[in-house]
């Protein structure tokens, strides 16, 4: 079983940044292929960024070139680095991880995740 769990998150004007992270345990970390998604109110999961075990990264186009994500298989850890955030980045961000399928932008792909940690950007 693989545990997840974010944080980071909280409150940002609109043009700042801010880094979520993601600690996970329960399976050798270097194996996982790891995925960020986000939720806002009244709408669908959506995916933000995936990095697989190898290290190849996709993102969603909307947070292409302000969004980074990163692992550190040292520390167990997965990070979104989120630059020039606008107030429809305003979600739930979730981390999510699965050991077979790599770098899919489908939640259906990942079968572990973490509870999220709320992203808010102010106007």
């Amino acid at each position: 079983q693989i545990q997840l769990v974010e944080s980071g998150g909280g409150l940002v004007q609109a043009g700042g940044s801010l880094r979520v992270s993601c600690a996970a345990s329960g399976r050798p970390f270097s194996t996982l292929n790891m995925g960020w998604f986000r939720q806002a109110p009244g709408k669908e999961r959506e995916f933000v960024a995936a990095i697989t075990w190898s290290g190849v990264i996709t993102y969603y186009v909307d947070v292409k070139g302000r969004f980074t994500i990163s692992r550190d298989n040292a520390k167990n850890t997965v990070y979104l680095q989120m630059n020039s955030l606008k107030p429809e980045d305003t979600a739930v961000y979730y981390c999510a991880a699965d050991p077979q399928r790599a770098g899919s932008a489908s939640t259906a792909a990942y079968n572990y995740w973490g509870r999220g940690t709320q992203v808010t950007v102010s106007s």
